[in-house]
């Protein structure tokens, strides 16, 4: 379901306060490499469900699957696992290791995005036309107002890095791009703003976060920092706002929202200070 576009909803106004450094969520944010990744985690978790023979109807499940999967977006895949071997074990299964359930499930998603990433590789895509509208032109002006920019996701880390790479934007994040790894809780979006801002010595008021899911918004919302929650209709490069995402992301705490980065001069304006007299 989607509202009317509202090119820039600002739910709280930004502080006047110069902003240091600015973190991007990676998939949903700024990527469509992966978008409909649900597609392919909803129908496995149910495959695992279906199979212990629980009794209920698979229609019972798939709204089940889909529910935990929309309260886990944007963790960390391992953890979203570690949810499925919890649900396997409640319908009396003996759950996998959530390393295996995340390995198929790794499988089954390159199937799906494979196409994608070979034609960026390959040059039969454009960048641009797997970057949520605007993107591109919403980093250039941050760098631009000297803003620092950090990329954080979900995603294991070296797939992060080298999408990031296909789609031509890693060059703004130099050495601060995170994704996910082995040691799980140490590579949660918390735990990497807490190290982005020891290592800059700033004050979380200082930070603004841009990201499509709760995880990343009570992040930085937690640290003093000011949120903006991308609720982009990933299926038409953004362009709408995707209801149910305004609605988790004001939830989670969201300071202003935005369907993409079309408006990125303006949103820029409003967030930097000094990008008002440019």
């Amino acid at each position: 379901m989607t509202e009317p576009p509202t090119a820039i909803e600002i739910v709280r106004q930004p502080r006047a306060m110069r902003p240091e450094l600015a973190v991007f969520d990676f998939d949903g944010t700024l990527s469509l490499i992966r978008a409909g990744w649900q597609n392919v985690m909803v129908p496995m978790m149910v495959e695992c469900l279906e199979a212990l023979g629980t009794g209920r109807s698979r229609e019972d499940l798939l709204a089940l699957a889909a529910a935990d999967v929309a309260r886990s977006s944007g963790r960390l895949t391992i953890q979203q696992m570690m949810g499925l071997a919890r649900r396997v074990a409640e319908f009396g299964g003996a759950p996998l290791d959530p390393r295996q359930y995340k390995a198929e499930y790794g499988r089954r998603l390159l199937r799906h995005i494979g196409a994608r990433r070979e034609a960026l590789a390959s040059g039969a895509a454009a960048p641009d036309e797997m970057l949520l509208a605007g993107s591109r032109g919403m980093l250039a002006a941050l760098a631009a107002a000297g803003v620092a920019l950090a990329l954080f996701s979900g995603t294991d880390e070296p797939y992060v890095r080298e999408e990031a790479h296909l789609l031509g934007i890693d060059r703004y994040f130099g050495q601060h791009i995170y994704g996910a790894l082995d040691d799980y809780e140490a590579s949660g979006k918390d735990r990497v703003v807490a190290r982005l801002l020891a290592a800059r010595s700033a004050a979380g008021d200082r930070l603004l976060v841009f990201g499509d899911d709760f995880v990343e918004i009570e992040a930085v919302k937690a640290a003093g920092g000011y949120a903006v929650g991308v609720a982009s209709d990933e299926s038409a490069w953004g362009g709408r706002t995707v209801a149910a995402k305004r609605a988790r992301l004001l939830e989670a705490g969201a300071d202003m929202i935005v369907c993409d980065f079309a408006e990125h001069k303006a949103i820029a304006r409003l967030l930097v200070p000094e990008s008002r007299r440019a």
